[in-house]
């Protein structure tokens, strides 16, 4: 059964920092690209970063270029996103996806909340 489960979320003052941690399960991690998507109030869910099997390769969306960083440790089977100088429009659930077996799975999603 394939697991994807997000923790790192909080509330965080603009300009700060915060690193999401995904622990997936399930399936054959290191054989898979994984991304960080998010979703804020009213808004549909969008694309943020993503990183490829052997993390050769990444891509961000401009909104996050420069601030927001996807790594992965494929021995913890886990991916990352270090989000520096945060800002009031990165409030989002934030949610881990992988393609896996044919279906698009997501996580439960971490929320985070950048207020001072």
């Amino acid at each position: 059964q394939v697991q994807l489960v997000e923790s790192g979320g909080g509330l965080v003052q603009p300009g700060g920092s915060r690193r999401l941690s995904c622990a997936a399960s399930g399936f054959t991690f290191s054989l898979y690209a994984m991304s960080w998507y998010r979703q804020a109030p009213g808004k549909e869910r969008e694309l943020v970063a993503a990183i490829t099997s052997a993390a050769g390769s990444t891509n961000y969306a401009d909104s996050v270029k420069g601030r927001f960083t996807i790594s992965r440790d494929n021995a913890k089977n886990t991916v990352y996103l270090q989000m520096n100088s945060l800002k009031p429009e990165d409030t989002a659930v934030y949610y881990c996806y992988a393609w896996v077996r044919g279906t698009g799975r997501f996580g439960q999603g971490t929320q985070v909340t950048v207020s001072s």
